[in-house]
């Protein structure tokens, strides 16, 4: 069988995944739909380059390491550059349809979650959300269980010589890392002697740096649109959102900038 472009892509499939619930159905709605697919698609493949980033370090592959976090953080500045396409909704826009949400809500992504948690932000309560021996809980379980990004990159650190604390390597991955001064020396110490390395560091500071530049947009986005309503499926919309804000997913990087 041949394959075409619309054959190789699923186009057929993928234009039948669009399905307004509202009556009309409402013009907005279906901006409202597509766009989030999009960040789910975009979630999918972040989670596809992070995994392979985890194999690069394990196996102290720098320059591929780099590339791909490069690539990453590209993706993240596409994310934002979608909420442009967002704010163009009004409230009245938004409000024509939102009843049709029910219970629907974006914190319910659970690949959202399954990078929250491979970027460190573990909380075992989210879990609670999935049915148990669900295929999502399984995934969010696992993830929560397994090494962050950041414990990849340390173990590579160790690989390349540099000495990280046992007690850093060997923690418990089902728990937030707290930030340490040891690895912040060694941190200090790469910056001034490991060009390549340091360069890894900074790439790993700008992926952090748009995640809160795409968390600041989407806060503000939700503001204009709903203000300080309830969010959909009973969130507390921006009062939560606005509570994530300028959390660093990798502090040591960001503790030793006043130490040159």
């Amino acid at each position: 069988m041949t394959v075409t472009y619309s054959s190789y892509l699923k186009v057929d499939d993928l234009l039948k995944c669009q399905h307004p619930l509202s009556e009309g159905p409402e013009h907005d709605e279906l901006l409202f739909i597509i766009i989030h697919q999009s960040y789910e698609l975009w979630f999918k493949q972040l989670l596809h380059e992070l995994d392979f980033l985890t194999g690069l370090f394990n196996r102290g592959e720098q320059n591929r390491a780099l590339h791909t976090l490069k690539r990453v953080d590209a993706i993240y500045r596409t994310l934002i550059q979608q909420v442009d396409i967002l704010e163009t909704l009004t409230p009245l826009e938004f409000m024509s349809f939102r009843d049709r949400l029910s219970t629907a809500s974006g914190f319910q992504s659970y690949q959202f979650r399954e990078l929250e948690f491979l970027y460190g932000a573990k909380d075992a309560k989210k879990l609670d959300n999935y049915p148990e021996g669900s295929e999502h809980h399984q995934r969010l379980k696992k993830r929560l269980e397994s090494p962050t990004l950041w414990d990849a990159f340390l173990k590579f650190l160790a690989g390349e010589g540099h000495d990280i604390p046992d007690s850093v390597l060997n923690r418990d991955f089902s728990q937030m890392a707290d930030p340490s001064k040891a690895v912040q020396r060694v941190l200090i110490d790469i910056y001034r002697n490991d060009p390549l390395v340091s360069e890894i560091c900074e790439a790993l500071v700008d992926i952090d740096t748009s995640l809160q530049q795409w968390r600041y947009r989407h806060v503000k986005m939700v503001e204009r649109t709903i203000g300080s309503k309830m969010g959909t499926g009973g969130s507390t919309g921006v009062g939560y959102l606005q509570s994530t804000l300028f959390r660093p997913v990798f502090p040591d990087l960001w503790a030793i900038r006043s130490e040159f």
